[in-house]
């Protein structure tokens, strides 16, 4: 089966299930659907940034801060966050991802989903999925900062990003 074959749930502004559709379709009519974002470090507290494939459905050969993906049907958010984390780095073993926050990403021109925000430590050697990555490194979190305005970063995880960064300045009290 193809990524665009990949069957979705449809949600409403509500996070319900109001329907189901192809992957492919759900992008080409700007289904709202659900997506996992997972902030993978190394034992060394790095970010795992990655560029993406020129053959990526939605945002090609950009980069991201965040391994992750569309939710399955009938998937849950903590499921499809450890299957993509898993799947993205190219490990087994992971620990379950941590839940941090959802938010809704609308971009205003018609691509718009729910993002469930994890993170999680991996420890374990990556070997990232060919058709998926095209280039990786851990990065410490000033030289990501300082790429943040060099290299053309997928929208919804720079959204993703910035909301993360918001939430933990919330949690220190700063």
């Amino acid at each position: 089966m193809s990524a665009a074959d990949e069957i979705l749930d449809i949600v409403d502004e509500q996070d319900r299930v109001i329907g189901r559709s192809p992957r492919g379709e759900a992008y080409a009519r700007g289904l709202r659907h659900r997506c996992v974002f997972i902030q993978a470090r190394d034992g060394r507290g790095r970010l795992f940034v990655h560029r993406r494939t020129p053959t990526k459905l939605v945002f090609p050969d950009r980069y991201d801060m965040f391994v992750g993906g569309v939710v399955g049907a009938g998937e849950s958010y903590d499921d499809a966050a450890l299957r993509e984390a898993e799947e993205e780095l190219g490990v087994s073993g992971l620990p379950r991802p941590e839940f941090l926050f959802k938010f809704l990403y609308d971009d205003g021109a018609g691509q718009t989903w729910w993002s469930a925000v994890y993170e999680v430590r991996c420890e374990l050697t990556v070997s990232p999925q060919a058709e998926e990555v095209a280039w990786h490194a851990f990065l410490t979190d000033d030289e990501v900062e300082a790429r943040l305005g060099d290299w053309p970063w997928v929208p919804d995880g720079l959204a993703a990003y910035q909301r993360l960064k918001a939430y933990r300045s919330g949690l220190s009290g700063a």
